[in-house]
């Protein structure tokens, strides 16, 4: 697979991003709510949150070549997946088809893999890449801090090399092509689920990549691109990210390795099997800096590393089908998973 990285393809970034209007109320109305649910004791009013956070519930028929359903793992710690799977004539014909173990994001406080966005932006995976998706639904933080999510996401790696669990998905899933993906949070996590997925050994399933979007990373250092590009992003600002980490990881600084993963307290991965990766960049996203940071330290500790930058939108912007880019995304993930199954 090409890399597209700033020498190869230089980026032209017009002076502001440019995201439809429609798609501006969104995130400025999601900010504000955000914002809002926030109480001063650091906990979060989650009956607010639900008034806005809009879910959808899965469908078993067909819906623009996508069904899905739930699935349970845990009541106790309302752990479920939701399972898309895809029904056009090539996902139908493929003897193989890659799974797709998606995090969603939300600074590990919000959302839900039924958010409606996420429902959505799942099926697009699922119908064009093609691939089975299987979308968690991790504890959140605050009531539930770290390592919980990553215990979660842990997992549902475990109960799909279960052989006992067959079933559940199509005949034509392939454990043995398992990618991890995520977005902001959900991209934090899907590296750190990676690397304990490359310390463990399972009967079946192989994680054949990791694809970070836009991942949520930091450190005690103030970026140049957390400085200067906040005033142009709905959803990213140093006061949201800093409440978010502590709401996360209390009682620890931001070089903590789960926060800044190419920091000075960074694992050291050299000499584990990790998958390669991709690393997905917005040109106005505020935590830019940092996931150029985690490309480059997959690089120096000899890792299969991509980055794919995008030079005119902003944090969460592939989630909103009417922004250009996101097409453009969904491919450079297609491209990056059938170059690597």
């Amino acid at each position: 697979m090409e890399t597209k990285n700033e020498v190869q393809n230089p980026p032209q970034i017009k002076p502001k991003p440019s995201i439809p209007w429609r798609t501006r109320i969104t995130l400025s109305l999601v900010s504000a709510v955000t914002d809002a649910s926030r109480r001063q004791n650091g906990t979060v009013n989650r009956r607010l949150l639900k008034i806005f956070n809009i879910t959808v519930p899965p469908n078993g028929n067909p819906v623009n070549g996508v069904k899905s359903s739930d699935v349970t793992l845990d009541p106790a710690r309302n752990l479920w997946f939701r399972v898309f799977i895809p029904t056009g004539d090539e996902a139908r014909n493929s003897a193989s088809l890659p799974i797709i173990v998606f995090f969603h994001g939300g600074g590990f406080v919000y959302l839900s893999a039924d958010t409606k966005e996420y429902d959505a932006v799942c099926r697009r995976f699922a119908r064009k890449v093609p691939a089975v998706v299987v979308s968690v639904n991790y504890r959140l933080a605050p009531e539930h801090r770290y390592p919980a999510q990553y215990d979660d996401g842990f997992d549902v790696l475990r109960f799909l090399d279960d052989e006992k669990n067959d079933g559940i998905l199509p005949e034509n899933a392939d454990v043995s092509h398992c990618f991890l993906a995520g977005d902001s949070a959900g991209g934090n996590l899907a590296h750190h689920v990676a690397k304990r997925a490359s310390e463990s050994s399972f009967r079946r399933l192989k994680v054949g990549g990791v694809v970070a979007i836009q991942p949520f990373f930091g450190g005690e250092e103030r970026t140049e691109a957390e400085e200067k590009l906040q005033k142009f992003d709905h959803l990213i600002s140093v006061a949201r990210t800093d409440w978010m980490w502590k709401s996360f990881l209390p009682g620890e600084d931001r070089d903590h390795q789960v926060i800044n993963v190419s920091g000075p307290r960074a694992a050291d991965i050299s000499k584990l099997d990790f998958p390669p990766t991709i690393v997905l960049v917005a040109a106005f996203d505020p935590l830019k800096d940092w996931q150029k940071k985690y490309y480059n330290w997959l690089k120096t500790s000899g890792k299969e590393a991509y980055l794919v930058q995008y030079p005119n939108v902003a944090h969460a912007f592939y989630i909103f089908p009417e922004v250009p880019e996101s097409k453009q995304l969904i491919q450079d993930v297609k491209d990056f998973i059938r170059t690597h199954c």
